[in-house]
Parts: structure tokens; C-alpha cells; sequence
């Protein structure tokens, strides 16, 4: 699926969708096939949602990176939404609805979704396709 991002090249978006591909394609985690979900659903939630690879795990932005998958867990699947690679001093966190509970606040203006099966990733999808488009209606 190629992605749309405003202020890049149709070439700079399907890079960024190879460079993801191929980094799924090597990763060795028991999870994979429910990671590959989550990021469709992430990919799915905006049409302007980019992908690179960021940290040694897929990441997603439009203009500034908002998220970024967790790898190190091998039993659940962690997407931490943040506002960039930096956390902001004083900076005051969206206002996310979230009556799944998907959410695990870490600091102001990061939090981790923790999805732990594809039963749950199914079931959820709506959730988290929502506090994606929250989030990024939230941040700059």
C-alpha cells in the first residue's frame, strides 16, 4: 500500500513503504504477522500517513514522526504514539479518547498501545484506528 505525505514525492513514499517491506521482510519475531496488521490499520487510519523505519522498527508521520513500533516485547504487539524523537519539556499530552483502554500513558505526551493477539488486533481495529486520527488531529 503506498501512503500519501504532503510535502513529499510519490518516489519518497514508496521508498519509505520499500524500506518498511524490506525490514519486515528479515524481522525474526513470533509476532509478525500481527505487527503487519497493525501497521495496515495505522496506514489505513489517514491518507497521509508515511512510513520509514526509524529506531529499528517501523515508524509513522506525516509531517514529524507520531509513532513508532516497540519491538522488544516477543508477547504482545507496542505501538508508542509520541510527538517527535524528543519529549518536550512542560508539553501537555492530546486529549485522547480511549474507552478500549488500549492506551498505557508513559509521560505527558507519549503512550504505548498494547495489542496482544489477532483476536484482540481484529477487534480493536476501530479503537485504534480512532486514537490514530485523534492523534494526529492533536499534534503538530
Amino acid at each position: 500500500m503506498v501512503t500519501r505525505r504532503k510535502g513529499t514525492s510519490r518516489g519518497a513514499r514508496e521508498n519509505g513503504v520499500r524500506e518498511v517491506d524490506e525490514f519486515l521482510a528479515t524481522l525474526k519475531h513470533p509476532l509478525k504477522a500481527e505487527i503487519e496488521a497493525v501497521r495496515a490499520i495505522i496506514l489505513g487510519a489517514d491518507a497521509r500517513i508515511h512510513e520509514s523505519i526509524k529506531r529499528n522498527a517501523p515508524s509513522f508521520s506525516i509531517t514529524d514522526h507520531f509513532a513508532t513500533f516497540n519491538l522488544r516485547s516477543q508477547d504482545v504487539v507496542q505501538v508508542v504514539f509520541h510527538r517527535g524523537a524528543k519529549v518536550r519539556a512542560g508539553a501537555s499530552g492530546p486529549a485522547i479518547s480511549d474507552p478500549s483502554g488500549l492506551l498505557k500513558w508513559v509521560a505527558n505526551d507519549r503512550c504505548i498501545a498494547v495489542l496482544t493477539d489477532r483476536k484482540q488486533i481484529r477487534s480493536e481495529k476501530g479503537a485504534l484506528e480512532s486514537i490514530v486520527k485523534q492523534w494526529i488531529g492533536q499534534v503538530p
